[in-house]
C-alpha cells in the first residue's frame, strides 16, 4: 500500500522562531494579508507587503507564491496561498486552497511544512458552530492526505517518495480548545488515511485486486487493529441460500467472497451500525456485455467496498465508541458459459426469486444477499454504498452522491454530514408506486425496471430485503472515481460515513 506516511501535529510557540522548510500563509482578495501573515509581514519588514505590491500576488482563490529565505523568520521559504474574495470564504474555498498549498510544497522538495490555514476563519454567512476550529484543523489534514496520495505501488520510479513532506505542523486559534484541536488531527489522520486505502484498493487494477486479494487485506487489517475478520467461501454462502450472489461470480474464474470486517468500540448491548458495500472486482457486464470504450474503468465497480474498508478502518484507528460491522460481497462480473443469461431466474437467501433480465445489472444482486446476511448481527442502521446505476451519474453527475432509504432520520443525518464534511449527497424518493417497474411474469421481481427512474429502481429492489432496519443506499456511481487526465478512484464516500458514525457515537455516549 502506498499511503502517505506524513507525519501532522499540531504546533504552539512563536510563529517567527519555528524552523521549517516551508512556512504557508494567506493572502485574500485585493492582496490583503491573513492576521497572521501580517504578523510574519511585521517581523520580515513589510517584504511580503512589497512583493504583493508589485504584483506578484494578487489574492486570486488558488494562486500561489513562493518567497526565499527572507530575514526576521527561521523559516527557510514562505509560501503565499491565496484565497479569493474574505466575504466570499466558505467551506469550499478552505478546503481548496489547503489542498492547494500542500500539492504546491510537494513540487519543491519540501520535507517540513508549518501551515497556518486552520488560523482563518469562514466569512460571516457560514455558521462558525459549524466550521469551528476544530472543524477546520481536521478539513486541513484531510486535504492533506488528498494532496500527498498518489497511486505509485505500481511504478519501478524508485524515487516516487522524496518529493512528500516528512513532517506537516498546523497551528490553529489560540481560542481553540487544546485537548479537542488534538482530537481533530486524530480524526483527521484517520480519516485521511482511510480514504487513501480507499483510492488505494479502487485504483488496484482487476488482475490484481480480485476478491481473493481484498479479502487478505481485510484480514491484513485484522492484524493491526481491533477489527475481527471472517471470511466466507462459497461452499458456505451456497449452505446459506445465496443464489443471488452466487449466480453472478459462475461466469468468473474468481471464487466469491463474503467478507465480513466487525469493530466494537461501543457497548456490548448497542446494536450495530452495519455498511454493506458492493465488491465487483471487475464488472465486464456479463452476458449482456459494456461496450469496450472506458472499460477499464469498471475496475472501479468496487469502489463501494474500497469506502467500507476505510470507513472500518478509520473508525477502528481513532477509537470511535461505536460498533460497527462491515460487510462486502465481493465477485467479478465476467461472460463465460456458465454465467448468467437474460430470463434466468435465481434464489436469494431470503427466498424471494428474481428473474435476470439484465446481467449487467448483477450489483443488486450480490448486495441483496449481503443485506439479508446483515440480519444476524441485530443491526441498528444498515447502509449500503454501490456503484450500481448509470442513471444516477446523468441524474446528480459527479458532485453528488444518491441518497435513497426507509428512514427519513437516517436520510437527514446522511445528508447532514455530507454538508459538513463537502461530501455531499442528494436524496432521491422511495416511493411505492416505482416499485411495480420490477414486476415479472417469471418471479417475484425482475433485477431491472426498466430506462425510467433507473436509480430508484434499483434502491426499490434493495428496499424488498430491508424491510425490518432503518436502511438507506447510497449510489457512488458518479462520485467513486474521475475520468480523464485524473482518472483514480476518489475515496468518497468514506468522510460522509464517518461522519455519520463520529456524530452517531457522540449522540448515543
Amino acid at each position: 500500500m502506498t499511503i502517505p506516511n506524513t507525519e501532522i501535529e499540531l504546533v504552539t510557540g512563536t510563529l517567527t522562531d519555528l524552523r521549517c522548510d516551508l512556512l504557508i500563509l494567506a493572502v485574500f482578495d485585493k492582496r490583503k494579508l491573513s492576521p497572521t501573515a501580517q504578523k510574519i509581514d511585521k517581523a520580515c519588514d513589510g517584504k511580503l507587503t512589497s512583493l504583493i505590491e508589485q504584483g506578484e500576488l494578487d489574492g486570486k482563490k488558488g494562486a500561489t507564491l513562493l518567497i526565499p529565505e527572507i530575514s526576521g523568520i527561521r523559516a527557510q521559504r514562505i509560501l503565499l496561498v491565496g484565497c479569493g474574495k474574505q466575504d466570499k470564504f466558505g467551506p469550499a474555498e478552505y478546503q481548496e486552497v489547503c489542498n492547494k498549498a500542500i500539492s504546491q510544497s510537494c513540487r519543491s522538495n519540501i520535507k517540513h511544512v508549518i501551515s497556518t490555514l486552520p488560523e482563518l476563519t469562514l466569512s460571516k454567512q457560514h455558521d462558525q458552530k459549524k466550521y469551528h476550529p476544530h472543524w477546520r484543523i481536521e478539513q486541513a489534514t484531510i486535504a492533506a492526505y488528498g494532496s500527498l496520495y498518489r497511486f505509485d505501488a505500481l511504478k519501478t520510479d524508485n524515487k516516487k517518495d522524496k518529493s512528500r513532506p516528512a513532517r506537516i505542523n498546523f497551528t490553529f486559534d489560540e481560542t481553540a480548545d487544546t485537548k479537542f484541536s488534538q482530537l481533530a488531527i486524530t480524526q483527521g489522520v484517520a480519516i485521511g488515511r482511510g480514504i487513501s486505502l480507499a483510492k488505494e484498493l479502487g485504483n488496484m487494477p482487476g488482475n490484481i485486486c480480485n476478491p481473493t486479494y481484498l479479502a487478505d487485506q481485510a484480514l491484513a487489517l485484522a492484524k493491526t487493529l481491533p477489527i475481527i475478520t471472517t471470511i466466507l467461501e462459497e461452499a458456505e454462502m451456497e449452505k446459506l441460500g445465496m443464489g443471488a450472489l452466487l449466480s453472478v461470480s459462475r461466469g468468473s474464474r474468481q471464487p466469491a467472497k463474503l467478507i465480513v470486517m466487525e469493530y466494537k468500540g461501543g457497548a456490548k448491548s448497542e446494536q450495530p451500525v452495519v455498511l454493506v458495500g458492493k465488491g465487483l472486482t471487475f464488472d465486464a457486464g456479463g452476458i449482456s456485455l459494456k461496450p469496450a470504450g472506458a472499460m477499464d474503468e469498471m475496475k472501479f465497480d468496487m469502489c463501494g467496498s474500497a469506502s467500507v474498508f476505510g470507513t472500518v478502518q478509520a473508525i477502528a484507528e481513532m477509537k470511535c465508541p461505536i460498533n460497527l460491522v462491515g460487510i462486502v460481497p465481493s465477485s467479478e462480473n465476467m461472460p463465460d458459459g456458465d454465467a448468467n443469461k437474460p430470463g434466468d431466474v435465481v434464489t436469494s437467501m431470503s427466498g424471494q426469486t428474481i428473474e435476470i433480465l439484465n446481467t449487467d445489472a448483477e450489483g443488486r444482486l450480490i448486495l441483496c444477499d449481503a443485506l439479508t446476511y446483515a440480519a444476524k448481527f441485530k443491526p441498528a442502521t444498515i447502509i449500503d454504498i454501490a456503484t450500481l446505476t448509470g442513471a444516477v451519474v446523468v441524474a446528480l453527475g459527479s458532485h453528488a452522491t444518491g441518497l435513497l432509504g426507509n428512514d427519513e432520520t437516517l436520510v437527514q443525518d446522511l445528508l447532514q454530514a455530507g454538508q459538513i464534511t463537502r461530501d455531499r449527497a442528494w436524496q432521491l424518493p422511495l416511493w411505492e408506486s416505482y416499485q411495480g417497474q420490477l414486476d415479472s411474469n417469471f418471479a417475484d421481481m425482475a433485477n431491472i425496471g426498466g430506462r425510467e427512474a433507473g436509480t430508484i429502481t434499483a434502491a426499490c429492489f434493495l428496499s424488498r430485503y430491508t424491510k425490518d432496519y432503518n436502511w438507506a443506499h447510497l449510489d457512488i456511481a458518479g462520485t467513486a472515481w474521475k475520468k480523464g487526465k485524473l482518472k483514480g478512484a476518489t475515496g468518497r464516500p468514506v468522510q460522509l460515513l464517518t461522519q455519520y458514525l463520529i456524530t452517531r457515537a457522540k449522540t448515543r455516549t
